[in-house]
Parts: C-alpha cells; sequence; structure tokens
C-alpha cells in the first residue's frame, strides 16, 4: 500500500467530520476505538473508493491498540491525531509510537478540563515529533455559553492538522473561548 497514512485516536466521535476531511484528500486513515462508526467513502482517484477503516481497541490495552493499529496502517502512518483522555494519554501515545514515520507531525486534542492556553498544556509525548496542541473550550451565543459543536471541533482540529503538514513550528492553538465574559 502506498499514500499518505493517518492514524486517528478517538476519530469516530468528535473528530470524525477530522477524519473524514482526511479521507477526502486522499488519506489512509486508522481508527482505533471501542465503536464502530463508520466514515463515509471518498471518490478515489481511479483507485475506487477511499475510506476509513475502523479497528476495534480500547485505551486501556494500549498494547493491543497499537497491534490492531498496525495491521490495518500498512506502513508507518504520515500523521497522528490523538484524542486521548489524560489518564490513558501517555501509554497510549507511547504505545502507537513505533507507527509512525520519522518526524510524522502529532496533532494533540485537549478538552479544557485537561489543559487551556492560560494554565498550560501537558508536554508533548512523542520526542522528534512536532506536536500542535489543540484545546478546545465553549461559545459566548446569544448570552449564553455552549459547548463547541462537533464541527467546530472538527474544524479547530483540521487546523492544526494543516499548520502540522505544513511543517509549522509547534505551538498550542484555542478553539472557543476558555473563560466566560463578566457583563
Amino acid at each position: 500500500m502506498t499514500g499518505k497514512r493517518a492514524l486517528v485516536l478517538g476519530g469516530t466521535g468528535m473528530l470524525a467530520g477530522c477524519a473524514e476531511a482526511l479521507v477526502t484528500d486522499g488519506w489512509h486513515v486508522v481508527l482505533p476505538s471501542r465503536r464502530h462508526a463508520p466514515i463515509p467513502a471518498a471518490e478515489g482517484n481511479g483507485n475506487g473508493h477511499r475510506k476509513a477503516i475502523w479497528v476495534q481497541a480500547s485505551w486501556s490495552e494500549p498494547a493491543a491498540l497499537a497491534e490492531g493499529a498496525a495491521r490495518a496502517l500498512g506502513g508507518l502512518a504520515d500523521l497522528l491525531v490523538a484524542w486521548v483522555h489524560r489518564t490513558e494519554r501517555v501509554a497510549v501515545l507511547r504505545a502507537v509510537a513505533p507507527l509512525l514515520a520519522p518526524n510524522a507531525p502529532v496533532v494533540e486534542v485537549h478538552g479544557s478540563a485537561s489543559a487551556n492556553p492560560v494554565g498550560g498544556c501537558p508536554d508533548p509525548v512523542l520526542e522528534g515529533h512536532p506536536t500542535q496542541q489543540i484545546v478546545l473550550g465553549f461559545v459566548q451565543h446569544a448570552g449564553r455559553t455552549r459547548w463547541l459543536t462537533h464541527q467546530e471541533i472538527s474544524a479547530g482540529v483540521l487546523d492544526g492538522v494543516r499548520r502540522a503538514l505544513a511543517g509549522k513550528p509547534p505551538a498550542v492553538h484555542q478553539v472557543g473561548e476558555f473563560r466566560p465574559v463578566h457583563r
């Protein structure tokens, strides 16, 4: 198998739009997850349909997750997008590290409970892999606050993916707001 390979951890839920965009852009996308959540196929360039491949996996079993992802990738991943709960984050990222091509960029997503631009983000886990960190907040709308939609989250993460693939220096990027505005 040739072409661009992406491993997307947490890609069957709020990051499904990100995974779908990668598929549309020609990436071979692997989605380890507990639940099967198919991503629609995209038209290929004469190669038929491309799709994301779901691999049954659990963050609580990082070695098994990495083993299943390795089989589905068919080679080293050129990109890692990861949204993993902080309790499993380090173990899962270390388990998938050998699946990444040298210097493959990483885009790590954090909820506002585990990181924020004011209080700081966890240090990147994977040395040698430039890491864009995306921190998710909330939106002020009509005098109220609400969580980001799946579409807003995917758009923010895709911005991070584009920066990573363009070779931009590692940075922390905020999607939404983190502190309520008092009026």
